[in-house]
């Protein structure tokens, strides 16, 4: 941790290569998180390019009371909700499917992964609560502060989530059986 302040503190004095090193291990986890949140891996690339640019930008308001991940991830969901508002315009795979029996098989069979499953029945911003929780590790603390929300409210909708999940995954366990 002390070698992440320091990069920190050598980047806010204006060093690159600080900046660099201190960001690299986050990209590609950037990068998977944000693959949840935008409609393509472009659009998730570009949240990625502009995440790091506001990050170095704006690193003078890094508090480091916070963990650098929980700041960088916000940074991250403020520039995938500004890429998706600029591409709303996506069409829906299971809408694409129906036309197509062999994508409608494709698209079944990925219902069986979790976090597609996820993703389908969770808001977006649970969704989001879910994947730092779970596949980013991060303490539900900094899941809240990342979310910008309260702990209660972390805490309430990542049960609430894991019950639906449950839920959803029973209904389509069952489907599967009834077809197969």
């Amino acid at each position: 941790m002390s070698d992440e302040l320091d990069l920190i503190d050598a980047a806010k004095a204006g060093s690159v290569v600080a900046f660099t090193e201190l960001v690299h291990d986050y990209r590609e986890r950037l990068l998977r998180f944000l693959l949840t949140r935008c409609a393509s891996f472009a659009d998730a690339e570009d949240a990625l390019q502009d995440t790091l640019i506001n990050a170095y930008r704006y690193l003078h308001s890094y508090d480091s009371r916070w963990r650098f991940s929980t700041w960088l991830y916000r940074i991250a969901i403020r520039n995938a909700a500004n890429v998706r508002a600029v591409g709303a315009e996506q069409a829906d795979d299971l809408q694409d499917a129906e036309a197509d029996p062999l994508l409608l098989c494709i698209a079944l069979s990925e219902r069986e992964n979790l976090w597609i499953s996820a993703r389908r029945v969770l808001s977006e911003e649970v969704y989001a609560a879910m994947w730092l929780r779970y596949v980013e590790d991060m303490s539900i603390n900094d899941v809240a502060a990342v979310m910008d929300r309260t702990v209660s409210w972390t805490k309430v909708n990542l049960l609430r989530a894991r019950k639906q999940l449950d839920a959803e995954l029973t209904r389509t366990e069952k489907e599967s059986k009834a077809y197969g």
